[in-house]
């Protein structure tokens, strides 16, 4: 719909126009009328309308007198002139002012209609003309803008004058909206900083690979974007499901220069990857968290695997709480401390988990511990946003395997330590490594086992060896070097010599005998 407006001193000949013809089925509604020519003025700087019917005899300003006033102020409306008269020099006079209308009366409405039709086609030619430089304008702006914070190419002072980007100051920022509960909620950063921005002169918004980007210009919109954030992280307590809940908000530095802004978009889009360390309900992320050392010792391959699973399936055998917690909370130190890919720590973690599961199968093929499926675990471990989440997953299932296994009792450590020995007895085991699994010191341990069993714990661990290579040597598949190995002795020497001890006689003497 266009607007038009209807100046004559005569109420009956704006009545009659406005009911002469159907305006609204030709597209147009009107914003006022005027009896006089200072109202007249009055309404077309103030409502703009499309079009502009004047009489050219009206009282204070003539129709001609207000075409000519409201050009100089900058009116682009269609202006129609109506006259009493058909005298030409009205008409000559009309076009200086851009009149391209003259209609006398009275008026026709075959006539006026014809005109209206002509002009509300020039009306949609400029519309689309308008419609296509805004679009193209914006879109040129946008990618101008869009080169300018990734770095991609340089641009002038002037240019980034004549596109508003020049301030004294800047900072970028990238929001985005990641609960799973706030697909309905919509909202404009802008509104939530309180931030007007007329002109673009407070900030410039623009998505870049699905990022929300925000370029704060000028120390008034900085000061209340650092409020915001400050606030933010030291009060506000989103309510789960409202927009401040779904907000994540990362921060680069403020910069003084605009070759400077690459650096501070850059930050924060590395901090923006980073978001997978963040604690639980942090919702910010800032270029000073920037300077943490970055340390590459946590490497996600087989050793370190090994390593952490034997460490999670001992405090598990051990039902050592404390050292489990404590595990998993440097393993989450070491992972932030690294620059490891994110999908590597998730895989690392997958086999973590799977590999100390079968552990404690094959450890406790008896018990009933209720595992999850693997698939489910994959699954879960893979859609988590947050380390802290897989973190807190394989400290639930720590506890859930330690529930099924019973609390032990301090009388029933030393069979806890036996039934640890008796499953475990294949490795390298040392009192002084086992005491601390079972909060004791070595020497404490080591008296208490003497008094219990009767020998001490290396005896006792030989026992144990021993027996384990009588089943091997009687099953006759295996090379007596072969079940030295297999029961924890590293040197088949010292196997034989203590194989002798306890036996009487040589593995290979026992052998015989069986045969």
């Amino acid at each position: 719909m266009y607007t038009y407006f209807i100046a004559d001193d005569e109420t009956k000949i704006r009545q009659g126009l406005r009911r002469l013809i159907d305006w609204e089925e030709l597209g147009f509604f009107c914003v006022g009328e005027a009896s006089n020519g200072e109202d007249a003025l009055a309404v077309i700087l103030e409502k703009k309308p499309d079009i502009a019917l004047l009489d050219i005899r009206m009282p204070r300003l003539s129709g001609l007198d207000v075409a000519r006033l409201a050009r100089e102020k900058k009116y682009e409306g269609t202006i129609l002139i109506l006259s009493g008269y058909s005298d030409f020099k009205y008409a000559q006079e009309a076009m200086r002012y851009d009149v391209k209308f003259y209609i006398t009366k009275p008026v026709d409405e075959d006539d006026l209609t014809a005109h209206l039709l002509k002009i509300r086609e020039e009306l949609d030619d400029k519309k689309k003309r308008t419609s296509a430089i805004e679009y193209y304008s914006e879109k040129a702006r946008s990618s101008i803008l869009r080169d300018f914070l990734t770095g991609s190419s340089r641009t002038l002072t002037e240019e980034l004058k004549e596109l508003g980007l020049l301030s004294g100051c800047y900072q970028a920022a990238i929001y985005e909206k990641y609960s799973h509960d706030a697909a309905a909620v919509s909202y404009r950063f802008s509104d939530l900083l309180h931030l007007t921005n007329e002109d673009n002169h407070s900030y410039e918004t623009l998505t870049i690979d699905h990022n929300e980007i925000i370029l704060l210009k000028g120390d008034f919109a900085i000061r209340r974007f650092s409020e915001f954030v400050e606030r933010f992280e030291r009060e506000v307590k989103p309510q789960k499901g409202s927009p401040l809940d779904s907000l994540f908000i990362t921060y680069g530095r403020v910069v003084y220069r605009p070759e400077d802004i690459t650096g501070s978009y850059r930050e924060a889009l590395y901090l923006l990857q980073m978001r997978f360390y963040c604690d639980p309900g942090q919702h910010t992320f800032g270029y000073h968290q920037l300077a943490r050392p970055q340390n590459s010792y946590f490497i996600p391959d087989k050793a370190t695997l090994e390593e952490y699973r034997d460490m999670l399936v001992d405090y598990i055998q051990t039902r050592n709480r404390r050292l489990l917690a404590e595990t998993l909370g440097r393993l989450r130190e070491q992972i932030y401390l690294s620059s490891v890919p994110i999908e590597d720590i998730r895989r690392f973690f997958l086999d973590l988990y799977l590999q100390v599961r079968e552990a404690v199968r094959y450890h406790y093929h008896t018990a009933d511990i209720p595992f999850p499926p693997g698939s489910w675990a994959a699954d879960f471990i893979n859609t988590r946003y947050y380390l802290y989440e897989i973190i807190t997953f394989i400290s639930e299932q720590t506890e859930m395997i330690l529930r099924s296994l019973g609390t032990a009792s301090r009388e029933s450590t030393l069979d806890n330590v036996i039934y640890y020995i008796r499953h475990n007895y294949m490795n390298n085991l040392k009192l002084e490594r086992i005491a601390p699994l079972f909060g004791y010191n070595s020497s404490y341990l080591g008296k208490l086992f003497t008094q219990k069993i009767g020998m001490n714990f290396t005896a006792y661990l030989d026992r144990v060896r021993i027996d384990a290579s009588l089943e091997l040597l009687k099953e006759g598949t295996l090379k007596v070097y072969e079940i030295a190995e297999k029961v924890g002795y590293s040197n088949v020497d010292y196997f034989h010599t203590k194989f002798k001890k306890v036996m009487g006689e040589s593995p290979a003497e026992y052998r015989r005998k069986l045969r």
